[in-house]
């Protein structure tokens, strides 16, 4: 991942803001040889001197400082090549400042103050005048390393963020994608065996189905429904079911009709559809389901009679479709029992928290 640092390129790029920075470093700078410049009588000329040769250094040490950043936030990452990265900028800023300090005050001691000669260059005193510019760059490094760190790690962060919440999104489309043929296979089997058992009864299974699929159409694209749509589904269903079992099929749905919440669309379809496939309806072993509600959780419960034989797909496909699907929205989880007599699901309420972020608005899910 790679920081192209945009953003700096017109602070840095000799911009009135970079200019007047500097300024205001070197006038800092240049105050501390104020007061032994005016002792010299020759005050205002040698602080004018210092005041040059600070901005000058000040801004030949920035603006080296920002375009080495630039160059390693293009070809080294933070996130990949920490070491490397840290290493191989400080020494290459610290020997950019010592050279182009030593030729800064070279030619300033040269040019301007005329204090030697190419006869008797004092190659050590240059040397030792270049201590104080790189106690300085230590603080400018600091500076563009804090920054430049911070900037890739932030974007990486929301990069991360971003990919994440498209893979939820496309895991959970994926697990929604299962329960439209689900659902329709499972029907079309019921409704084959309606056609020649009973075909008024087959008809009137027909408008309901009709019915009952809208309903799936209409929440395919969604990630919640509320409790109340969640229950009149499933009320319609176990009706249909009804047509198809008559008194073998008991059920019971026990919820407030204020009751507030929402749930994974046709999470009921699923459970209802698990409990009729892996258990005897007859009339001498009628099959009950129960849906009631209690704190805040949704229960679903029936008896267990269990099939002496069940179908090669009869896998817990169901109930792993709901457990991943509570899994990607929402720290809850759902709970499985099975003694007593009574298989249990018992499936936690969501609700929905609109919460703001700086780039977008994305929804929260809590208990």
């Amino acid at each position: 991942m790679k920081s192209t640092a945009k953003g700096s390129k017109k602070f840095w790029n000799f911009s009135p803001a970079f200019l007047g920075a500097n300024l205001l470093v070197a006038l800092v700078i240049s105050l501390g040889s104020f007061a032994k410049c005016i002792a010299t009588g020759e005050g205002y000329r040698d602080l004018t001197r210092e005041i040059l040769i600070s901005f000058v250094m000040s801004s030949t040490l920035s603006y080296g400082g920002f375009l080495m950043e630039d160059y390693f936030d293009r070809t080294i990452s933070w996130i990949q090549y920490p070491v490397k990265r840290l290493i191989l900028e400080c020494l290459c800023y610290f020997l950019y400042v010592f050279c182009t300090s030593i030729v800064i005050i070279f030619l300033f001691q040269f040019f301007v103050t005329e204090t030697f000669t190419l006869n008797n260059i004092p190659w050590n005193r240059l040397v030792s005048w270049t201590g104080f510019p790189m106690k300085i760059s230590f603080v400018i490094l600091f500076i563009l390393i804090s920054r430049s760190f911070l900037m890739e790690w932030r974007t990486a962060a929301i990069e991360s963020e971003q990919l994440k919440t498209e893979r939820f999104a496309q895991q959970y489309q994926s697990l929604k994608d299962q329960l439209n043929p689900h659902f329709l296979f499972n029907s079309l089997n019921v409704l084959s065996n309606l056609v020649y058992e009973n075909p008024d009864t087959a008809a009137k299974f027909i408008r309901q189905l009709s019915g009952i699929y809208r309903y799936v159409l209409e929440v395919q694209q969604e990630e919640l429904v509320t409790l109340k749509q969640e229950l009149g589904f499933a009320e319609n269903f176990l009706s249909l079911q009804k047509i198809r079992f008559e008194e073998s099929l008991q059920y019971r749905i026990q919820v407030d009709g204020n009751a507030a919440g929402s749930l994974p669309p046709l999470s009921l379809q699923l459970l209802l559809e698990n409990a009729i496939k892996h258990n005897v309806a007859s009339m001498e072993m009628p099959l009950r389901i129960d849906i009631e509600l209690v704190n805040d959780q949704l229960i679903v419960k029936n008896n267990l009679q269990p099939k002496s034989s069940l179908p090669d797909d009869s896998t817990g496909v169901g109930l792993a479709n709901i457990s991943k699907r509570y899994a990607l929205l929402s720290e809850d989880r759902i709970s499985v029992s099975n003694d007593g007599g009574y298989f249990v699901v018992t499936l936690p309420l969501l609700k929905v928290q609109e919460q703001a972020t700086p780039a977008s608005v994305k929804y929260v899910y809590t208990k």
